[in-house]
């Protein structure tokens, strides 16, 4: 199983505004920078309830038929998703692994904040990708938030955009 993360930070390493908003992200349609690619060697996508929510405020269900995995404890409406495939799971990220493992899934894309940082402390995610948009927030939702310990890195490559988004790509190093 390989799980992968695929995000856009400030240049100061926020995902997000404190209230969630992440306006300072390039509107979608903006110039290529591999997510299409991305997500075509994706099997399913493991989110947390807020990014789901957030996506649902979307005009369009963004994932297409992908499936989709909401994490949270509590009950979720789901009748909001239009053409998507949507399940919910509650669960330590490992057993989560475990059973999409198990259902079939061999590529994870893990996304939102909170999601990213627990299967990063769990010692789950893999690879990295990290764009970085040239603006400075100075406050709001950290990438990754604080660490039990230091998570060595491989430096797989960096691309440069015309429109001055600079993304690198790591993958995590065994400890």
């Amino acid at each position: 199983m390989t799980i992968s993360v695929f995000v856009g930070t400030s240049l100061d390493g926020f995902i997000a505004r404190r209230n969630g908003e992440f306006d300072f992200l390039p509107a979608g349609g903006g110039e290529p920078h591999g997510y299409d690619e991305f997500m075509a060697g994706i099997d399913a996508l493991v989110i947390g309830r807020k990014t789901f929510e957030t996506v649902l405020s979307f005009s369009a269900w963004p994932y297409g038929e992908k499936r989709v995995v909401v994490l949270s404890s509590r009950p979720i409406d789901l009748s909001g998703v239009k053409g998507g495939v949507v399940e919910q799971m509650a669960g330590p990220p490992a057993e989560i692994v475990g059973h999409l493992a198990a259902t079939g899934a061999h590529h994870l894309y893990v996304d939102g904040g909170i999601t990213i940082q627990e299967f990063l402390r769990a010692g789950l995610i893999q690879r990295l990708i990290i764009t970085r948009v040239p603006v400075l927030i100075g406050d709001g939702i950290s990438l990754f938030g604080a660490l039990p310990h230091d998570i060595q890195l491989r430096h797989v490559a960096t691309r440069h955009y015309a429109s001055g988004l600079v993304q690198s790509e790591y993958t995590v190093t065994a400890a």
